[in-house]
């Protein structure tokens, strides 16, 4: 894809930031402390992209879904996690807001959210109602001017730190399935509401995740996002943005990947030459290589997709989703088959580049849902 100039200073931008900022020794602190700096997260507000594609007048960059996968991809060729916490804003946080949000809740949540002031946590996961979101079993029952939440959600990402959570629950459990559910934005401080312990991960190291328990929680009605009974319309759609971002993060991390292995690749020697020379190893870049600019075409299309809200952008986001992860997922493993047991060892890029990018495939739909989604949107014509 050939970017117009506007792209490709954003691009710039965040490849600056990516390599001036998020330092080996930041990195690998990160990964000792489980704790993400502070000051890190002040630089990339400062830098504007916790809102890439939020309006200006919520306290945005204004710009498009295109500018936001560059700036996703530049980051997460330096630092998977980086991009989890610059994702959140955009799309799970955010994006329920931009879609449903009246102007009083767009001001009084989104423009701090925007700015880096305040952290949106996105709850639809459920202990059981996972890949079948519609099978949410946490309710809200109205009194009055008020809707008392129970419940239980789980892999939150940024829970333990959050300070409001877009919750969707079911408002009508006479409707069947993914029907009478609708979405809550809650305070994170109010009574009722308190944390599972942070959960320990394989990967992304640095963004806490948690479950989220609701014991009579009261929320207010002016509170609801959106319509009642349409929120899990809001949860796809939102699902859309979220599922580009994860695709950008996977072309992103696997670009990280494709580097590592041809700079070692021309430096390691083996039999009297550099490994880079054997056929093996070349054809296996070469493959990783292809597959992965075969993966930034259909990410940059689903981005553009979206940008003009078009009918086939559910399609793309999840063909880019599926493909993106899976590819990126198997370029990981092939830079640390390259490395040898030196891609084992965590003083390699490599390996955590391995171990962050194994969730892609999983988290916000997994390559198998998405697959049903892309045979439905096909089937369905």
């Amino acid at each position: 894809m050939i970017f117009s100039e506007k792209h490709e200073l954003i691009r710039k931008l965040a490849r600056d930031f990516a390599e001036k900022e998020l330092t080996k020794d930041i990195l690998d602190r990160i990964e000792e402390t489980n704790e993400y700096p502070k000051e890190l997260l002040d630089k990339m507000a400062k830098a504007g992209f916790f809102g890439i594609k939020t309006p200006v007048k919520y306290g945005g960059q204004g710009s498009d879904m295109l500018s936001y996968v560059l700036v996703i991809e530049e980051l997460a060729r330096v630092s998977a996690v980086t991009t989890v916490w610059v994702s959140a804003p955009n799309s799970l946080g955010g994006g329920p807001l931009l879609l449903a949000g009246t102007e009083e809740q767009l001001q009084k949540y989104l423009v701090p959210v925007a700015k880096g002031e305040k952290i949106m946590a996105f709850g639809l996961t459920e202990p059981n109602a996972g890949s079948d979101a519609g099978a949410t079993s946490t309710t809200a029952v109205r009194d009055g001017d008020y809707w008392i939440l129970n419940g239980r959600k789980t892999f939150i990402t940024h829970a333990p730190v959050a300070d409001y959570c877009i919750i969707y629950a079911k408002t009508d459990k006479t409707q069947k399935g993914s029907r009478g559910i609708s979405a809550f934005i809650v305070d994170m401080k109010l009574p009722g509401v308190s944390l599972g312990k942070p959960e320990k991960k394989m990967g992304l190291i640095g963004a806490p995740t948690s479950d989220i328990i609701l014991e009579d929680v009261r929320v207010h009605q002016s509170d609801m996002l959106g319509e009642e009974g349409k929120g899990f319309t809001n949860a796809m759609k939102t699902l859309d943005i979220g599922r580009i971002g994860v695709a950008a993060m996977s072309i992103g991390v696997a670009q990280g990947a494709l580097d590592e292995t041809i700079r070692y690749a021309k430096e390691r020697k083996q039999f009297g030459r550099r490994i880079a020379d054997f056929q093996e190893i070349s054809f296996m870049i070469a493959d990783m290589a292809t597959k992965l600019q075969a993966a930034k075409e259909l990410v940059y299309r689903a981005a553009q997709l979206k940008d003009m809200n078009s009918p086939d952008a559910t399609q793309a986001a999840s063909m880019a989703k599926y493909y993106a992860t899976e590819v990126c997922n198997e370029i990981a493993a092939k830079a640390v088959q390259i490395h040898g047991g030196y891609g084992y060892i965590k003083e390699y890029k490599v390996e955590r580049i391995y171990r962050d990018c194994r969730v892609f495939t999983i988290f916000e739909g997994t390559s198998q849902v998405q697959k049903m989604v892309i045979a439905n949107t096909l089937l369905k014509k």
